[in-house]
C-alpha cells in the first residue's frame, strides 16, 4: 500500500481523470493487499466510509461486508439511502442493524454533551463488535481514514469509532484514501457513481443529531430536530445554497416557550437555524439568508414540525459561537 507520508510533490486529485486513474492504482493494491479473504467496514453513509465501501466493491466485490448501525440519529432518509445505494444497486453484503432503541435508551435523561459522546461512540463499539463476531473469516478492518486525520492524530486515526475493538479480533487495516484530502475524496466517489448528496453531505458530527437535539434526548424532540432539518435541506436545495453554504442544520434546545396554536395556550419547543460560512472551521462567518426565504421555511417548520412553536435564527459567528451547539 502507499506510504503513510504523502509527499510533498504529489499530484492532487482534481479531475475525473485523474480519479479513474486513482481508482486504477487502488484496486490493483487492494487486490493484492486482500487476496481472497474478507473486509469488513462500518458503513456510516458519509463520504469517506462511501468512497471506500464503493472502491472494495469494485476491488473485491462480495469479500466485503459492510455494516450499517442505524443509532437513531442521523437524519432524515440516510440509512434508506444507505441500504438503496449499497445493498440493492451496487448489490454489497450489508448488515443494517437497527439499533435505535439501543442507543436511546442508553442516552435517556443524559444531559452532559461530553457524557452523550462517550455513550455513543462506545454504545457503536460494542454493537459493531457483535456483528464482527458473528462473521467468519473476517481478516481486513477498512476504514474512511483521510489525510487530515493522519495530520491531527500523528498516526493513522481510528475512524467511525472502530479503533475500540478488542485486540483478540485482530483485524488488519485497510484505508485506501488514508492519503487523500477531502474535496479529492469527493472526486473519487463522483467517479465511482455516488449520488451526489452521498458525495457532497455535509460535515456532519459523530454523535450525529445527538449534539442538536441539546439536553437529555427525547424521542419526541430528536424527531423534531430530524425534520425541520429536512425542511431547511430540502429548500436550501430548491433555493440555490445547498452548494453556497458551507454548513447548515437545526437545533432543537431543551425549553419550551409560550405559544398560541388553534386559539389555545401551547408550550413548545423553539427550532433554531445555524448557516455558516468556513474555510478552515477554526473561524466561520453567518450566511445572509434572504428574508423572504427565512419566512417561508418558519411558516414550513411551524406547519409541518409537532410540537415547534417558534424559529430562531442563530446569528453567532465562531468565535464566540462554536458551529454545532454541543
Amino acid at each position: 500500500m502507499m506510504s503513510n507520508v504523502r509527499p510533498e510533490d504529489m499530484v492532487r486529485i482534481t479531475t475525473v481523470d485523474l480519479a479513474n486513474a486513482f481508482i486504477e492504482e487502488q484496486v490493483k493494491e487492494l487486490r493484492a493487499q486482500i487476496g481472497d479473504k474478507k473486509v469488513l467496514l462500518a458503513l456510516s453513509g458519509g463520504v469517506d466510509s462511501s468512497v471506500v465501501a464503493a472502491l472494495l466493491i469494485k476491488a473485491v466485490g462480495k469479500q466485503l461486508t459492510c455494516v450499517h448501525v442505524n443509532h437513531g440519529l442521523l437524519r432524515k432518509g440516510e440509512p434508506e439511502q444507505v441500504v438503496e445505494v449499497f445493498r440493492n444497486q451496487m448489490k454489497a453484503n450489508l448488515v443494517y442493524v437497527d439499533a435505535v432503541d439501543r442507543f436511546l435508551d442508553k442516552l435517556a435523561g443524559v444531559t452532559d454533551p461530553e457524557a452523550k459522546r462517550k455513550i455513543i461512540g462506545a454504545e457503536f463499539i460494542r454493537v459493531f463488535e457483535e456483528e464482527a463476531r458473528k462473521l467468519d473469516g473476517i481478516k481486513f478492518l477498512a476504514q474512511g481514514t483521510i489525510y487530515p486525520d493522519i495530520l491531527e492524530s500523528d498516526g493513522v486515526k481510528a475512524h467511525h469509532n472502530v479503533g475500540g475493538l478488542p485486540e483478540d479480533l485482530q483485524f488488519e487495516l485497510v484505508e485506501p484514501v488514508k492519503l487523500l484530502f477531502k474535496d479529492e475524496v469527493r472526486v473519487v466517489g463522483k467517479a465511482l457513481g455516488l449520488p451526489d448528496n452521498m458525495v457532497f453531505r455535509q460535515p456532519f458530527p459523530g454523535p450525529g443529531l445527538g449534539v442538536r437535539c441539546t439536553g437529555a434526548i427525547t424521542r419526541d424532540r430528536l424527531e423534531a430536530v430530524r425534520e425541520s432539518d429536512a425542511i431547511l435541506r430540502e429548500e436550501f436545495a430548491k433555493n440555490g445554497l445547498a452548494g453556497k453554504v458551507w454548513q447548515y442544520f437545526t437545533v432543537v434546545p431543551d425549553y419550551r416557550s409560550t405559544g398560541i396554536r388553534d386559539g389555545k395556550r401551547c408550550w413548545d419547543w423553539p427550532v433554531v437555524i445555524r448557516a455558516v460560512n468556513t474555510t478552515d472551521a477554526m473561524t466561520a462567518t453567518v450566511e445572509d439568508i434572504p428574508f423572504s426565504l427565512m419566512q417561508h421555511i418558519t411558516d414550513r417548520i411551524l406547519k409541518e414540525v409537532k410540537g415547534v412553536n417558534r424559529v430562531l435564527y442563530d446569528m453567532t459567528p465562531k468565535p464566540v459561537g462554536t458551529i454545532e451547539w454541543e
